[in-house]
């Protein structure tokens, strides 16, 4: 008997490999895999901008980033005491508004440099719905925000963005991205976060244009990848157990279900290999005994400095440092 319908995944032209850089923006889904990349030794960089759900503010952050804009506090608005960028997520905000420019720009330079040498980038869409600013009091009337910070709901006009629009903010991107970077794999996906605020009609109205948009780009360019993590969660695992409690967003389970395709479909059999050492190795730096003096303790410890200091010999641009500080402090405490 058949329980499970189960997507179909193609392979990318261009594989997820360690070592590599993983380029990574959009919305909080993005943050579960670019944790998961994070945590298996890839070099990331993450929503420079903080999270993004709608096209057009990720495409201003893009924006940003090739032109290497610096923001100045012109470019703020004051709410509630506190500085905002209506492009950025409110991690960036701070009640001194020099601190706030301070932490855009140098955001900003980090995410350029990266850019140009990432091996992967990774753009994670939530929404097609975009929110419009409807007079000039706290910016520039019909400018699209990224975040509300929590202003008035009467600030904001709400309109679906349509799928020629979509296509045409991604088409300008992606042509400029690869005159930045040559060699980059540009990765979609459709987050699974379902957007009830719009409630559940016109939330799969939104990921309906999301899916036309991100299906036309990775027909018409080469280097552009559709992962299926939308469907992943949506058809093969529909089941509420696969949820947090608000019913919206993926638990562990589902993220690690995610990453095991993502995987099992994007990535060398040699990567999963050192992936798996790397888990063996985050197990051991994770444990804590309750005898650290024992002898079996202390054999633990060194066989895992010797595996980890091998891995580091062997891989020079992944980082170990704190496990091996870790082991070699605890060896250390036990005599």
């Amino acid at each position: 008997m058949k329980f499970q319908l189960h997507t179909d995944i193609k392979k990318p032209e261009q594989l997820f490999e360690l070592p590599s850089s993983v380029f990574l923006i959009g919305s909080c889904f993005t943050e579960n895999i670019g944790q998961k990349l994070q945590a298996a030794k890839f070099s990331v960089c993450e929503n420079p901008h903080g999270i993004l759900f709608n096209p057009a503010s990720i495409v201003k952050a893009f924006q940003d980033y090739f032109e290497k804009k610096e923001y100045s506090s012109n470019d703020l608005f004051q709410l509630n005491e506190v500085w905002h960028s209506w492009n950025h997520h409110s991690r960036f905000s701070d009640i001194a508004a020099e601190n706030a420019v301070q932490k855009i720009n140098t955001s900003i330079s980090h995410a350029t440099n990266f850019l140009k040498t990432a091996n992967q980038v990774v753009i994670t869409l939530g929404s097609a719905w975009v929110y419009q600013l409807v007079d000039d009091s706290l910016g520039v009337a019909g400018t699209m925000v990224a975040n509300n910070h929590k202003a008035p709901a009467a600030l904001f006009r709400k309109r679906l963005l349509q799928l020629d629009e979509v296509i045409a903010m991604f088409d300008q991107v992606l042509h400029r991205l690869f005159q930045l970077n040559k060699d980059c794999q540009v990765v979609f996906t459709v987050s699974p976060v379902r957007h009830l605020r719009e409630g559940l009609v016109d939330n799969n109205r939104s990921k309906a244009v999301l899916l036309q948009a991100v299906h036309h780009l990775a027909d018409k360019f080469n280097r552009v990848y559709y992962f299926p993590a939308y469907e992943i969660v949506v058809d093969e695992l529909r089941d509420y157990r696969f949820y947090a409690e608000d019913l919206v967003h993926p638990n562990y389970q589902a993220t690690q279900y995610v990453w095991e395709k993502l995987k099992l479909n994007c990535m060398s059999a040699s990567t999963n290999e050192l992936i798996a050492e790397i888990d063996e190795i985050k197990l051991a730096f994770q444990h804590r005994s309750f005898h650290p003096t024992t002898q079996q303790h202390q054999n633990f410890l060194k066989k895992y400095l010797d595996k980890t200091m091998e891995l580091q010999a062997a891989f020079p641009t992944l980082h170990f440092e704190n496990e091996i500080a870790y082991f070699k402090a605890a060896l250390a405490e036990s005599f």
